[in-house]
C-alpha cells in the first residue's frame, strides 16, 4: 500500500512540473490535426475510387 501511495506523490509531483497548452494553443492544434486528417482521407478515398475504377475495368466489372 506505501507503494501505491508514494507513486502517487510522485506522478503527482511530476504532472506539477509540466508545463500545459494554454487553451488557444491547444484549440488550434486540434485544429491542425482535424484539418490534416480530413485531408489525407479525402486523399485516400480518391485513390481508393481511382483504383476501384481502373481495376474494375481490368477485371470486367
Amino acid at each position: 500500500m506505501n507503494k501505491a501511495i508514494q507513486f502517487l506523490k510522485e506522478a503527482y509531483y511530476e504532472l506539477k512540473k509540466s508545463t500545459w497548452l494554454s487553451r488557444t494553443e491547444a484549440l488550434g492544434s486540434t485544429r491542425a490535426v482535424i484539418l490534416i486528417v480530413a485531408i489525407i482521407s479525402i486523399y485516400v478515398a480518391s485513390v481508393d475510387f481511382v483504383l476501384s475504377i481502373i481495376f474494375g475495368s481490368i477485371l470486367g466489372r
